[in-house]
């Protein structure tokens, strides 16, 4: 029996995984992972299925809240809740304020963690290149075509709950991410900066169906093509690194175009973006060396 200490330091964990989603490029899944909750995570979130869905018409709420692990799943999420809510409002504020160092940091966060994904996959092969190649492609197609201002439909809300949410249970890949890539991120930190509930509903009602729903399929990929997944989702982080350029300019189209920092009118903050660049690069490979540690 699991006393309340036990809840307490998954809690813990929880902020951590929390903090790490609000970052692009570090991934709550890796959080997890690292802290030794990740296969009970997953496989509470695959136990609420069907038969889960029918305890609770039947009033079976001590059953329904035990076949899903329910203490384990509360604790989780309250933690990554505080630290989201904690966190949101200062990274808006620094995106406003200081936003080349900003996605300096975010490009450092998202590359290195790109290439230690491929450095940590045993017995590379050829085929591999493919998804890569293919993740690469994607991600530069969606960051040249998507528009910098997304629209702000609920529908489109809704999507981005269930596509970012996936990303959580991802090793390697972030929500945050995700949300960078749907043009999205400032809009949903804003939301919980301000606690706009009409917005944090309908993303959460996504996140909740996201979950449930491709749980099982992400699991199922994981483990029958591991090494494409991996590939695959390395190669996206690379090709939508366009999307967190530092310096960009807006075409009338609203698409995103990158610069080159000589060419922004004003101070294009080079030493800033580099200085933040680094410690990107730093906060991901001082991740990786806890990991190791911890495996040892």
């Amino acid at each position: 029996m699991k006393n309340k200490n036990f809840y307490l330091l998954v809690t813990l964990k929880g902020l951590c995984m929390g903090a790490a989603d609000v970052i692009p490029g570090v991934s709550g899944g890796t959080i997890a992972f690292l802290t030794g909750i990740y296969e009970e995570l997953v496989n509470s979130i695959k136990s609420i299925d069907f038969t889960a869905v029918k305890m609770i018409f039947k009033g079976e709420f001590r059953d329904f809240w035990k076949k899903i692990n329910g203490n384990f799943l509360f604790s989780v999420a309250i933690g990554i809740l505080i630290s989201i809510f904690s966190l949101a409002k200062l990274m808006q504020y620094l995106l406003l304020k200081t936003p080349v160092p900003i996605w300096s940091f975010f490009f450092g966060l998202i590359l290195t963690s790109a290439i230690i994904i491929i450095k940590g996959i045993k017995d590379k092969k050829w085929i591999n290149i493919l998804p890569f190649v293919s993740g690469i492609a994607v991600g530069i197609i969606i960051c040249l075509i998507s528009p910098s201002e997304s629209p702000n439909n609920l529908w489109f809300i809704f999507l981005c709950g269930v596509i970012a949410i996936c990303a959580m249970i991802l090793p390697g890949i972030s929500g945050s991410f995700i949300l960078l890539l749907l043009g999205k991120y400032s809009y949903i930190m804003q939301a919980v900066s301000e606690f706009n509930l009409i917005i944090l509903i309908v993303f959460s009602i996504g996140a909740i169906i996201g979950i449930i729903s491709f749980s099982n399929l992400l699991s199922w990929l994981m483990k029958k093509y591991y090494k494409a997944t991996l590939f695959l989702m390395s190669g996206l982080m690379i090709g939508s690194l366009l999307k967190v350029w530092p310096w960009k300019t807006v075409l009338e189209s609203g698409v995103d175009r990158p610069i080159l920092p000589f060419d922004v009118t004003g101070n294009p903050h080079i030493i800033q973006a580099i200085v933040f660049f680094i410690i990107g690069i730093a906060l991901v490979i001082g991740i990786e060396l806890i990991a190791k540690k911890l495996k040892k």
